[in-house]
């Protein structure tokens, strides 16, 4: 898989733009309160967005799970996950080498050892099978990008595991769902919200 690098100021791409600013963003998910530092050149450096919000309180996530989160950013989901499955374990993966450097410092932060962070452009990068794969997908990469994503979810997940995206409706999350539609055989919008919506896909046997 071939990420895009050269969008001047696109959060999925592995040259991020140099100026940096920190700051802190507080947030309670799932009933736990999470505190994540963010960056510029990263997705929603300011705060948790509404999509990733509603995917967070809507993914199934085992005690014992291995979940996978592509496109990790500063870590929201697979933090989140990590945190519902402390025997299991988090991968997160981002081919922003500044979103990486914050995932992994975040983990600390949120004192869950059971993560590990990847940098890379997809899932081909983790060792599977993993049990669920979420994603709050770069759009802005394009759909050949996105769907090249979707793709690796699928060969990543084992047989009845599951895969879970959220996009804007007015972006195209309904297209979307088809797409993902004809790779797993199986969609089911799961929730919505905030112009957001939730899909579901299991990967058959």
């Amino acid at each position: 898989m071939t990420p895009r690098p050269d969008v001047p100021g696109h959060y999925f791409s592995t040259v991020p733009p140099a100026r940096r600013r920190l700051r802190e963003v507080v947030a309670t998910l799932r009933g736990r309160r999470f505190v994540f530092q963010t960056d510029r050149g990263v997705f929603s450096a300011r705060g948790v967005d509404r999509g990733t919000r509603l995917l967070a309180e809507t993914m199934p996530v085992g005690p014992a799970d291995q979940v996978l989160d592509l496109g990790c950013g500063y870590g929201v989901l697979g933090l989140v996950a990590a945190a519902l499955a402390p025997q299991g374990w988090a991968h997160l993966v981002d081919v922003n080498p500044r979103a990486v450097e914050l995932a992994r410092a975040n983990a600390a932060r949120n004192a869950l050892a059971n993560v590990t962070v990847y940098l890379g452009g997809g899932a081909e990068v983790v060792p599977g099978p993993v049990d669920l794969v979420v994603t709050n997908p770069p759009i802005r990469a394009g759909r050949a990008q996105v769907l090249a994503l979707f793709a690796g979810a699928h060969a990543r997940l084992r047989p009845g595991g599951r895969f879970l995206f959220v996009a804007r409706t007015a972006q195209g999350a309904r297209t979307l769902a088809r797409h993902v539609a004809a790779l797993f055989g199986n969609v089911r919008e799961v929730a919505r919200g905030g112009g957001f919506r939730v899909f579901d896909a299991v990967k058959e046997a």
